[in-house]
C-alpha cells in the first residue's frame, strides 16, 4: 500500500517523538530518584518502557507497509525538577504534546483517506485519553497532600507497586 507523503511524514515522525517521550521519562525517573522518590521514579521508567514500545508500534506499521522508518533528531527539553509536582506537571504537558501530534495525524489520515491507518490511530487516540487522564489524577492527588510527607510517600508507595519496567524488578 502506498501512504501518501504528508501522512508518511507524520507516521515516521511520531516514531521520533515516542523515543523523545521515553527519553523525557528516562530524565523525571532521574529527577524523581535524586529526590528519594523510589516508587515514582519505578512509575517513570515504566511510562519510558511504554513510551518505546509506543515507537515500535509505529514504526511497525510503516515496515509492515514496506516504508523504512527514519529517526529523526531527539529534542529533550530541560526540564527543572524540584519536586514530584514538577514532574508530573511535565509529564501532563508531554501527554497533552502527544495528544495533538496524535490528533493531527488522525486528521491527515481522514484527509488523505488512509483507511489501512486508522486502526493505529484509533489506539492511540484512545490511549492518550488514558494517559492524561492518568497523569492528571497523579497531579490531583499530590495537590491533595501538598507538602505532606507521609501523603507523598504513600503516593510514592502506591505508584511503584503499580507499575514496574519492561525489565522486571530491580
Amino acid at each position: 500500500m502506498k501512504i501518501n507523503e504528508k501522512l508518511l511524514k507524520l507516521l515516521n515522525d511520531q516514531v521520533t517523538h515516542e523515543y523523545e517521550a521515553a527519553l523525557i521519562y528516562t530524565q523525571l525517573s532521574y529527577d524523581l530518584d535524586d529526590l528519594s522518590l523510589e516508587g515514582m521514579k519505578t512509575w517513570m521508567e515504566a511510562q519510558a518502557d511504554e513510551e518505546r514500545v509506543h515507537a515500535e508500534k509505529f514504526a511497525g506499521h510503516l515496515l509492515a507497509l514496506g516504508y523504512r522508518p527514519e529517526l529523526g533528531e531527539f529534542k529533550v527539553p530541560d526540564l527543572a525538577v524540584k519536586s514530584p509536582l514538577d514532574a508530573f506537571n511535565h509529564a501532563y504537558a508531554h501527554e497533552q504534546k502527544v495528544s495533538e501530534q496524535i490528533r493531527e495525524i488522525a486528521r491527515v489520515a481522514d484527509e488523505v483517506g488512509d483507511l489501512d491507518s486508522r486502526q493505529l490511530i484509533n489506539w492511540f487516540l484512545d490511549e492518550q485519553i488514558e494517559e492524561e487522564d492518568t497523569v492528571s489524577t497523579i497531579i490531583d492527588r499530590i495537590k491533595i497532600v501538598g507538602d505532606d510527607g507521609s501523603g507523598l510517600l504513600r503516593i510514592d508507595g502506591e505508584l511503584g507497586a503499580a507499575r514496574e519496567p519492561a525489565g522486571g524488578p530491580k
